[in-house]
């Protein structure tokens, strides 16, 4: 790494956010620094607390150097995932550790003010209950489940969400927590969650929440496609050939949405007689072997597929995760995605992907939230701002 591009603090600060220790020497000869600027540098580091001291390294003659690394537990981070039922808030560490999380059952269709009321008041006992100042909170993260317009956080148009059109998410939050707040779709997070805790590796990763709506995450290259007003993998409202005359809530015709998300299948059961009514009545059916159940399920998957396949010739992903609600069925709505997208995607495109279920499960949304936030803090930029904020106190 050239010295030019290590011109701030915060540029060096991520070599160290791996955790792995390094020595000043190690540093200068990586970055191409005089060891003089690495020192002041690493020093800034140390008074912020976002580095640590973590022992000695071999001396080869002398006093042994020492070595340092990222101190994940320096700052706090609130992560939320508004569901259209409920409300997850945690504390976590800047590497998505939950320290502490309240959950309570909050429709998102109470309003704005209740549920982000709700979200700060939990967030301040959070903090209180873990004995953490709230000056030593980096962010807070939030999921919501509608369309969010990513830059200034406002919700757009979300179709389960009344009352939150064009809402100041952020400046409502921010009026009682005075701190960066971050605001995402749901289905973005959670792709964010699952690809750093179980898939760091993977540059290409498509996350498909199916449950109340259907939606997907899109990682491309490694970063995070929302496309050019937030909209990207909206994949609810792609049309499938199953679909001639079944109409959408969003008043089209043939939507993924209207033929495989939970209510849509519940409801295709309730009209041959089995006592469904909402997805998770779907999913307790087929694990009690209810035959009707376990068709639907796997013809959900099937419809599912079809647009997965066109999305896999599309993007190329290495890996497809299936989460959301739904997911809790297994093998049975996989089964069906995996028969069509296997079937009618290129052998290129399918020699090496995997299709699977999430590992973070419930908790996806929150261990995005979190990532959302440290993403933006310990970025070069945000190093440095919270480097000048620390000069200016003290």
């Amino acid at each position: 790494m050239l010295a030019a591009a290590i011109s701030r603090t915060g540029d060096l600060f991520q070599l160290l956010r791996d955790g792995k220790p390094w020595t000043r020497a190690e540093l200068a000869m990586t970055t191409g620094l005089a060891r003089s600027t690495v020192a002041g540098k690493v020093d800034l580091l140390l008074n912020s607390g976002l580095i640590v001291s973590v022992g000695e390294a071999l001396s080869s003659g002398g006093r042994p150097p020492s070595r340092f690394a990222f101190h994940a537990q320096a700052r706090s981070v609130l992560a939320v995932d508004v569901g259209a039922s409920h409300v997850r808030v945690a504390l976590t560490d800047l590497n998505g550790e939950v320290q502490a999380e309240e959950r309570t059952a909050l429709p998102v269709a109470t309003g704005p003010e209740p549920v982000l009321g709700h979200i700060v008041d939990a967030g301040k006992r959070l903090l209180a209950s873990s004995r953490r100042p709230e000056r030593l909170l980096a962010g807070v993260g939030i999921g919501l489940p509608g369309p969010v317009e990513h830059a200034t956080g406002r919700p757009v148009k979300p179709p389960i969400m009344p009352g939150w059109d064009g809402f100041d998410v952020v400046g409502f939050v921010q009026r009682g927590l005075a701190v960066p707040v971050l605001v995402d779709n749901d289905v973005n997070i959670m792709a964010l969650g699952e690809r750093a805790a179980f898939w760091p590796d993977v540059d290409d990763l498509l996350f498909i929440k199916v449950a109340t709506g259907i939606g997907s995450g899109i990682i491309s290259s490694g970063q995070l496609q929302r496309g050019a007003d937030g909209t990207a993998g909206d994949l609810g409202h792609v049309r499938v050939s199953r679909g001639d005359g079944v109409v959408c809530r969003c008043g089209n015709i043939g939507c993924l949405e209207a033929l495989a998300s939970g209510a849509a299948v519940a409801g295709s059961l309730a009209v041959q007689g089995v006592d469904a009514s909402r997805g998770a009545d779907v999913v307790e059916l087929a694990a009690h072997g209810n035959l009707a159940a376990i068709q639907a399920l796997r013809q959900a998957g099937r419809d599912i597929g079809e647009v997965l396949a066109t999305c896999v010739n599309l993007l190329n992903p290495s890996v497809i995760v299936l989460g959301g609600s739904m997911a809790a069925a297994g093998e049975h709505i996989m089964a069906g995605v995996r028969e069509v997208v296997y079937h009618r995607s290129p052998p290129l495109a399918t020699t090496n992907l995997r299709i699977v279920l999430s590992r973070a499960g419930e908790r996806a949304a929150v261990m995005g939230a979190s990532q959302l936030v440290s993403q933006h803090v310990l970025s070069p930029s945000g190093i440095e701002a919270t480097l000048t904020a620390i000069a200016r106190v003290g």
